[in-house]
This record gives structure tokens, C-alpha cells and sequence, in this order.
């Protein structure tokens, strides 16, 4: 076991860790303990996801093992924050948006095995990765809401964190219907490329067996008998 997957093995175990804090009771919401406490938790396992990345390529240490673990990371640490943050905040984060959230990282999910299986990768978008920067937001910022709907800045000053917290839902949900998309069309225009020359290769090679034998001269045939 190398460091970079021993990295992406922590952020799946802060999973469980993550949902417990969240919805236990041990830890108090009067003073923001449970808030701070699970935003803090889920910011470190999010950092885990560009760390053992960049390790496993400075240390030539990117192995089969990481690469199916490293996305199964990723979509387990998302949905499990959503659906933890339907029981803690659901005025923010309906069951809806959990779905959605669930029902896209499974749709990229299958569309990359089937990719796997045609013989070709679906590289991460940037698209993608700006996907995950504003989920990564929407879930801290619906976590700190519960306990906090404006964060003292300076003075009289404060960070509207309610309205910051809505806002990063709903352009959370459209980033990644889009983003869905986005790897819905890459999908679709590469698996039709590979059938258009499967189908050309299958119509050349029937062709040079379909290709009739020249029959022998009737002069000759007249001439043999």
C-alpha cells in the first residue's frame, strides 16, 4: 500500500466519521461545535482528493488500485454529505437535490465503465472539476447555516452565509445537470466514432470476400471438351 492510496483509503474511512458527527448528538449545536467540527472534517477529506493525486504522479506511484478508488472516493464522500445535510438542513437541501446530486456521480459512474469496456477513457473535464470545487462549497456553507445564518466579519460587517449557502445549491444543481451533459455528449460523440469504423471495417472486410471468381473463357470450356 503506497501513500497516495493510503490517502485516498483516509478520506473513505472519514466518511462514516463525517455522518456520525453530523447526525449524533453528542456534539452540541448551541455553541457551532457539530458545524465547525464537520465542516473541518470535510474540507481536510476533500483536500486528500488533490494531494494523493499530485503524490502519485510526482511519485510515479499511480497503480490500478488508486485509479478505481480515487472517483469511488470522491462520489461516496458527495452523497453521503448530501444525505446527511437532508436530516440536518433540509430547508436548504431537499431530498431532490440529493438525488440529483447521486443521480449525475452514477450516471458519470456507468458511462465511464462502459467507456472502459468499448476501450477508450473519459478524461475529467474542467467543467467536472469546477463541479467539485462548488459542491465542496455548497456542503460547508449548508452545514455552517444550520447554526450560524450570518458570520461576524469586522465590526458591524457580517457574511451573509444563509443567502451564500442558497445560492451554492441551486448553482450546484445546474453546474452539474450541465456538467452531466457535458460527459453525456463526450460519451456519445466518441462510442459513435468507434461504430461508424467498426461498421466500415465490418462492410470493407465483407466486401473483399463477397468479391466474385472470373469465371473461365467459353473458348476455352469449348475447346477443353
Amino acid at each position: 500500500m503506497n501513500l497516495p492510496n493510503s490517502i485516498t483509503l483516509i478520506r473513505i474511512f472519514s466518511i462514516p466519521l463525517l455522518i456520525w458527527i453530523l447526525s449524533s448528538s453528542r456534539f452540541s449545536s448551541a455553541n457551532g461545535e457539530k458545524e465547525l467540527l464537520a465542516s473541518a472534517l470535510f474540507i481536510a477529506a476533500s483536500m486528500t482528493d488533490g494531494i494523493d493525486g499530485y503524490l502519485a504522479r510526482k511519485r510515479g506511484q499511480i497503480t490500478t488500485m488508486g485509479i478505481l478508488l480515487d472517483p469511488l472516493a470522491d462520489k461516496l464522500l458527495i452523497a453521503a454529505a448530501f444525505v446527511a445535510l437532508v436530516q440536518l438542513n433540509p430547508a436548504l437541501v431537499p431530498a431532490w437535490v440529493a438525488i440529483v446530486v447521486i443521480g449525475r456521480e452514477f450516471l458519470v459512474s456507468g458511462l465511464r465503465s462502459i467507456a472502459a469496456s468499448e476501450g477508450f477513457t473519459i478524461e475529467a473535464s474542467n467543467l467536472g472539476k469546477f463541479k467539485m470545487v462548488v459542491q465542496i462549497v455548497s456542503v460547508v456553507t449548508v452545514i455552517l447555516d444550520h447554526h450560524w445564518k450570518e458570520w461576524p466579519v469586522y465590526g458591524s460587517y457580517f457574511l451573509p452565509i444563509h443567502w451564500i449557502a442558497l445560492a451554492a445549491i441551486w448553482f450546484m444543481v445546474c453546474v452539474s445537470l450541465v456538467s452531466a451533459i457535458d460527459y453525456f455528449v463526450a460519451f456519445w460523440s466518441k462510442i459513435d466514432r468507434r461504430v461508424v469504423k467498426r461498421r466500415r471495417r465490418r462492410a470493407f472486410i465483407l466486401s473483399r470476400r463477397a468479391k466474385p471468381v472470373p469465371a473461365p473463357p467459353q473458348a476455352d470450356r469449348a475447346a477443353s471438351t
